[in-house]
């Protein structure tokens, strides 16, 4: 046998090898998104679910009640307001809603952007939008961003357990 004829059929032998494999590799990706789409499918409905709650939230947050917004924290919630010490539990988180509805011209809300959940825990994230009276009497405009981990309670409803927000300032 001639040194090409061999070398042509070890090349055909490696390419039949790399074309299985391929065709192997392009099996098995189509079978984890068919399966990641399905959970997927299944992790919309109760992400759709948190959205709604921390929409809810916004809506709540528009009423200026501080005992209200608080309610959908967790008894042990940890609050992260822009410039300020971490507010331990649920009463601390409402005293700082509290302080800022004490401003009469303060008003806030916010569009959930994305929800996931995972078991008992979920998180939303989104922009926010307040406005108030600054420290020169001049209306100030903030846009923000949050994050805001979710943890089902034994009742089976869901308290925000961490709420982090920030404003943009660029």
């Amino acid at each position: 046998m001639k040194l090409s004829s061999i070398r042509h059929a070890r090349d055909a032998r490696h390419a039949h090898l790399a074309t299985g494999s391929l065709m192997a590799g392009v099996l098995l990706c189509a079978a984890l998104v068919a399966a990641t789409l399905a959970f997927a499918g299944e992790m919309d409905a109760n992400a759709k679910a948190l959205a709604k709650l921390d929409d809810d939230w916004s809506a709540a947050a528009a009423t200026r009640d501080a005992a209200k917004v608080a309610s959908f924290y967790a008894d042990d919630a940890l609050a992260y307001p822009p410039n300020e010490p971490v507010a331990v539990g649920r009463a601390a988180a409402q005293k700082v809603w509290a302080a800022y509805f004490a401003e009469p011209t303060f008003r806030i809300s916010w569009k959930t952007t994305h929800a996931e959940v995972n078991g008992d825990l979920g998180f939303t994230s989104g922009t926010y939008e307040d406005s108030y009276k600054g420290a020169d009497g001049k209306m100030v405009q903030e846009k923000g961003k949050y994050l805001c981990v979710w943890k089902k309670q034994k009742d089976g409803s869901w308290k925000a357990i961490h709420d982090m927000w920030n404003a943009d300032t660029k």
